[in-house]
């Protein structure tokens, strides 16, 4: 089957990264929430090709998250890591795993050009950057602190809503 949108190969290649940097950057290999989230989205976008990327992200996070739903009730769980900086703009929602486990924020932003701002951010509050890269479309890279391991990535759907999610998990 051909790919028919252009835009998803940039979110879908992106996302194949993240699961080969997120592999190597957990101590205890498969079955870390990174692994589970991010992979769970790259198979769920190659096999259907249909949804968005973000709609894939959310869903196989959730899952990593022992089933926990991620909310898009614009508030972030209250034990979201406070250590964590968040770009500006308006919260959808996001998910907390059992016990301190993992946590995703989804938050939507003016456009994909906000993943720099957000590298900055978490750059300047300490967290060392992996294997980022952008382009006017998306952004992702992996970034480690003392505490906590960040993925985030940033990227358009087809209506032009842009939405950065944050996949923290204990380092």
């Amino acid at each position: 089957m051909p790919i028919r949108s252009k835009s998803l190969i940039r979110p879908v290649a992106a996302l194949t990264i993240v699961v080969g940097l997120g592999a190597g950057l957990t101590a205890c290999g498969s079955g870390s929430p990174i692994d589970n989230i991010v992979g769970g989205a790259i198979d769920s976008s190659v096999e259907g090709l249909t949804g968005t990327v973000q709609q894939a992200v959310e869903d196989a996070a959730g899952e990593a998250l022992g089933g926990a739903g991620i909310t898009t009730d614009g508030t972030l769980p209250e034990s979201f890591p406070a250590e964590v900086p968040l770009v500006e703009g308006t919260v959808r929602g996001g998910g907390a795993g059992p016990e301190g486990s993992g946590w995703v924020a989804q938050i939507t932003v003016s456009g994909a050009d906000r993943f720099t701002v957000a590298q900055q951010q978490l750059e300047q509050a300490g967290y060392t950057a992996s294997g980022v890269d952008s382009d006017a479309d998306s952004g992702f890279g992996t970034f480690t602190g003392p505490a906590y391991r960040v993925v985030l990535t940033v990227s358009t759907d087809t209506d032009g809503v842009s939405t950065a999610t944050y996949v923290v998990t204990p380092v």
